[in-house]
């Protein structure tokens, strides 16, 4: 049932990227139309997943433990899986591309692409899809810290001030004492944000269509690169995830199916945003996010027969 599930899911979101590719060939839509459904994303479908998912959900210490856990075990795994590559890869750190790689192999578009997939799997399921956002908060703390210093090379560019302001991590400060103090929104207000949360994974995939335009379809599926970025991602950190989950007694099969999933997302597209601001392999950036988000139908539904 949940390889059928998650295999719909996947290929449901796909379809919402060929039609951003068809619609810029058909000069029906043009790529600039992706920075504005970008910028749409990240300022009001973000929030809107983070405030939505905790609405659903009620406050017991019980839950508000295991939330806890697993933003602290996402944390420690993410920071294991760079860990591991960096011992291996240090010495090759002054190429880009390696720098690129290891970032990619651990962080994921687990908000817009994630949530959708366990959202399928557990529907109606409050815990699942925080934990979901325990994920994305984690690794948006990592993305602006280590994932900034990895790209750029420059310590000035790891930033307190871009880890706590973006819509993430400011929508959490807003949610997290409604959560605790067990503050709901009026039904209105709620359908709103419920309403945006499902527009997350079609509207990023319709971006990454209208990206995957643009590009030589020969040099992207031409890129050894890109298929070693997404078996690093789609594989080897899942993998790594799935072997952890099982060193550790008592660990529910929401909590681990849900880790595994988020493990397993195709590469994340702010590592692509963070390439071409800092200069650094924007093409095999690029590459690498859209591949792995095509690869992700044959992985992400054998991870579940996995977990």
């Amino acid at each position: 049932m949940g390889f059928s599930t998650v295999l719909g899911k996947v290929i449901f979101m796909l379809v919402f990227m060929a039609m951003g590719f068809v619609l810029v060939k058909a000069r029906a839509a043009t790529p600039e139309h992706g920075k504005t459904i970008s910028s749409f994303l990240l300022y009001c479908v973000t929030p809107s997943m983070l405030l939505s998912s905790f609405h659903e959900m009620d406050y017991t210490p019980q839950t508000g433990l295991k939330l806890l856990y697993f933003f602290l075990f996402s944390l420690a795994i993410q920071l294991l899986m760079m860990g591991i590559l960096w011992l291996i890869l240090h010495k090759r750190l002054n190429d880009g591309k390696y720098r690129i790689l290891i970032i990619g192999a651990y962080m994921g578009n687990v908000g817009f692409f994630g949530q959708p997939v366990i959202h399928a799997l557990y529907p109606g399921d409050a815990l699942a899809s925080c934990y979901c956002m325990m994920f994305a908060i984690s690794m948006n703390i990592l993305l602006f810290t280590i994932g900034e210093f990895m790209v750029s090379q420059d310590r000035r560019f790891i930033s307190l001030k871009k880890t706590i302001i973006n819509p993430t991590i400011l929508t959490l400060f807003v949610v997290l004492p409604l959560y605790l103090l067990r503050i709901k929104f009026p039904n209105g207000v709620y359908n709103l944000f419920s309403t945006l949360r499902g527009m997350s994974g079609p509207l990023c995939m319709f971006v990454l269509g209208l990206r995957l335009a643009t590009m030589s379809l020969k040099e992207i599926f031409g890129e050894p690169f890109a298929y070693l970025v997404s078996s690093m991602k789609l594989v080897a950190f899942p993998l790594l995830t799935y072997l952890v989950l099982l060193l550790i007694p008592g660990v529910d099969q929401t909590f681990k199916v849900t880790m595994v999933i988020m493990a397993g997302c195709p590469c994340a597209s702010m590592i692509l945003a963070m390439a071409e601001l800092h200069d650094c392999e924007q093409k095999n950036a690029a590459y690498t996010v859209l591949i792995s988000a095509i690869l992700c139908v044959f992985t992400l539904p054998l991870l579940t027969l996995l977990a």
